[in-house]
């Protein structure tokens, strides 16, 4: 199994304070990586390393916004000078905002754009000069299904979530040559903190009618877990991943190959 061993491998997870993020971040630890995170807030970071203490990994957190080029380059100098070259990039940092599209503005449709596709441009342009050098390496960008799909209320997480799936293969197409692979990783309907509220019985005891779709929707007849994403996340970490580039892996339970029951 020395193919997954991401022993000595420097890894930097966006967004890796707390939920998804969190969990690979802790995932890729136990691997063997030295694991990095940031997150938008000092306040942020402090609950993200205690819940790093508390998983029994050891971690460097920092306060960064992704979305501004300058700070995501101070932020990896500063990650190479404190533990290396970053060999794995994580793309994890990213919003959503549920508004009709009539109704949403410009400005909130340029901020979720702003996070979920600018940023892992900016995050994987940060760090390619140094894989190159290094001669190897590893961006994982957090896709999702909105990547093929569409839904009310998601234009603009969709439209960069769709981006994003294009940026993975473009950066497989510039720089597969120098031995990066840029894949994503498409989580299906995850159970989170977020997500809770949905998941909640109604008064009545029946399930929330969003959890109902869900289930009705997926095989595999559940809700994932953050955890069903880290062995996906490991593998396209670590050296069993060299020859898959440019590929979207959605861990959804098998929602974008099912049609549905019929009513």
């Amino acid at each position: 199994m020395d193919m997954f061993d991401l022993t000595g491998r420097v890894a930097l997870v966006t967004g890796g304070a707390h939920s998804i993020g969190f969990t690979i971040g802790v995932g890729l630890a136990r691997a063997g990586a030295k694991v990095c995170f940031n997150c938008s807030s000092e306040a942020s970071r402090q609950r993200g390393l205690e819940a790093y203490r508390e998983a029994g990994v050891e971690v460097r957190g920092y306060v960064a916004d992704v979305t501004d080029e300058r700070a995501v380059q101070a932020l990896v100098a500063r990650v190479r000078e404190e533990a290396g070259v970053i060999d794995i990039l994580v793309n994890n940092a990213g919003i959503i905002k549920r508004i009709p599209m009539t109704e949403m503005t410009v400005e909130e449709f340029t901020q979720v754009v702003d996070v979920d596709l600018i940023a892992p441009f900016i995050c994987a342009k940060a760090v390619i000069p140094g894989m190159i050098e290094k001669g190897r390496g590893k961006i994982i960008n957090i896709c999702s299904m909105m990547s093929e799909l569409g839904r009310e209320t998601v234009s603009a997480y969709a439209a960069a979530k769709g981006g994003l799936k294009m940026l993975t293969r473009n950066i497989c197409s510039e720089f597969g040559g120098a031995n990066i692979q840029c894949n994503g990783l498409g989580p299906g309907y995850i159970a989170t903190e977020q997500t809770a509220p949905l998941r909640q019985r109604q008064a009545d005891g029946s399930r929330h009618p969003f959890d109902q779709f869900i289930l009705a929707k997926t095989p595999a007849a559940r809700w994932g877990t953050p955890e069903d994403l880290v062995g996906p996340a490991v593998f396209l970490a670590s050296d069993a991943s060299n020859f898959v580039n440019g590929h979207v892996l959605y861990v959804d339970g098998g929602i974008l190959a099912y049609i549905g029951k019929q009513p």
